[in-house]
């Protein structure tokens, strides 16, 4: 498909998989969830990392103002972004990321990769 073509089509988004890049962190999102967080300075993907297996609600915009805004609309560059959870106690947590400086979709090798960040150990293995 043509870049032309690609700017000129209207329908929803098709694709599946975004990565949010922050100063520090990629955010690697599939429909909308967390499968994969990787620290930019070192490579290494980030397995215990709190974001994983969350669902974004949102961003939260940062105005020049200094003020923080919570939107629940896609989050683009400039907002960080926004995720809540349950802790076992019940209680509703926020997780807010840095400012997104980019976001992009992944490389097929990441893509790739993703599965096999969440394979379960089998019991009594190391």
């Amino acid at each position: 498909m043509s870049d032309e073509r690609d700017a000129s089509y209207e329908g929803p988004e098709r694709r599946r998989h975004r990565v949010f890049v922050t100063r520090n962190t990629e955010y690697h999102l599939r429909d909308g969830v967390c499968v994969a967080v990787r620290d930019r300075a070192t490579k290494r993907w980030a397995e215990g990392h709190m974001a994983l297996r969350l669902r974004v609600e949102g961003a939260v915009r940062v105005h020049s103002n200094g003020a923080l805004i919570p939107v629940f609309s896609s989050p683009d560059a400039g907002d960080a972004l926004f995720f809540t959870y349950r802790t076992g106690e019940g209680e509703d947590r926020q997780l807010v990321t840095s400012r997104i400086e980019e976001v992009a979709r992944p490389i097929k090798k990441d893509v790739n990769a993703y599965p096999s960040l969440f394979k379960k150990k089998s019991p009594g293995r190391d």
